[in-house]
């Protein structure tokens, strides 16, 4: 039986495969469009059976070549741009392949994990996986919702029941190793390691949405910790939508300190606070991005309540915690 990972040479994909190969997994189909070659990067550290391109992986699914062979299927395979702009695309790459799959793991019992994302809630100020809170303001964010309202109405109390496990992951701002190949869509720790490595200063926007210089304030969530959610679920089969961040909102600020202290501390140099980084220039401020204006999020905090009632205790790495890990990773 094999383990099935789509995306699997992007960012969370490939982490998800490591850590399958962690717990001594090798039979897995890596799914993926390498369109752009580099992702390959990511795997070769790792240890799968085979791997697929997304259209013959559909391929073989609508063709029944793959029943009774697959275990899990961990979905995270989609166009992940936030600015992309083709609507078209965007609804087939990450809503109707989505479909396909929780079609196929219905039909067949097998566990659908699958990525979600925070996006979903838009500016509002409230994150509680619930109706009333959700109103994307890109096509990338309704192709996410769109997706979570088929498997609420598939798994949801008064749904006709499904014996396979199905579980979405609302992913807020993942951060970490294997996600280079990503360019500007990129995590912000990922590019002030960069900028600073370069220049020896990090650029943030200024301020908005009433938000002071660099204030802005996301859930921002480390990728070992979102790897360690997966795991976990594979085991205990339970079903839902679920937040995957820390349940702790951070500046922007404190992000780029981090991400600076971590950096000087390689260099043996003191950690200083976000007040003497601006004064001395090293955090400097541009101005907010038109581009961006009335499709950004000031602010996300996970609710975590539905995760923690799911069973999942674990602590989540702070932005301290887990820049300096990152950045450790990415100085190698």
């Amino acid at each position: 039986m094999y383990y099935v990972v789509t995306g699997a040479c992007g960012f969370i994909g490939a982490n998800l495969v490591k850590a399958l190969n962690e717990r001594g997994v090798t039979d897995i189909i890596a799914v993926d469009n390498l369109t752009s070659a580099d992702k390959f990067l990511n795997l070769t550290d790792c240890e799968i059976a085979d791997y697929l391109d997304k259209r013959e992986f559909l391929e073989l699914i609508e063709n029944g070549q793959l029943d009774g062979g697959v275990e899990a299927i961990l979905h995270q395979g989609a166009c992940s741009d936030t600015m992309e702009t083709d609507g078209r695309y965007m609804m087939a790459n990450n809503y109707r392949y989505s479909l396909s799959l929780l079609d196929f793991c219905s039909e067949q019992e097998v566990q659908l994990l699958y990525a979600s994302s925070a996006s979903v809630y838009g500016g509002g100020g409230q994150f509680r996986e619930e109706r009333e809170f959700e109103a994307p303001l890109n096509v990338y964010g309704y192709s996410k919702f769109l997706f979570d309202q088929v498997v609420r109405r598939r798994i949801g109390p008064n749904a006709a029941s499904t014996d396979s496990q199905v579980a979405g992951f609302r992913y807020f701002n993942v951060y970490g190793p294997r996600e280079q190949h990503k360019g500007r869509m990129a995590s912000v720790a990922f590019h002030h390691f960069n900028q600073y490595q370069a220049s020896g200063k990090v650029k943030l926007f200024e301020g908005y949405g009433g938000y002071a210089n660099g204030e802005q304030r996301r859930d921002f969530v480390y990728v070992g910790d979102v790897v360690k959610v997966n795991m976990d679920f594979i085991e205990t089969r339970t079903s839902g939508i679920f937040n995957l961040g820390t349940g702790r909102a951070q500046s922007f600020n404190e992000l780029a300190a981090a991400t600076v202290n971590a950096c000087r501390a390689l260099e043996g140099k003191p950690s200083q606070s976000v007040d003497k980084l601006v004064a001395q220039g090293i955090i400097e401020y541009i101005p907010f991005p038109d581009a961006l204006k009335g499709k950004y999020q000031s602010f996300t905090e996970a609710d975590l309540s539905q995760l923690r009632n799911a069973g999942y205790q674990n602590a989540f790495a702070s932005v301290e915690e887990g820049v300096a890990d990152y950045v450790n990773w990415l100085a190698r």
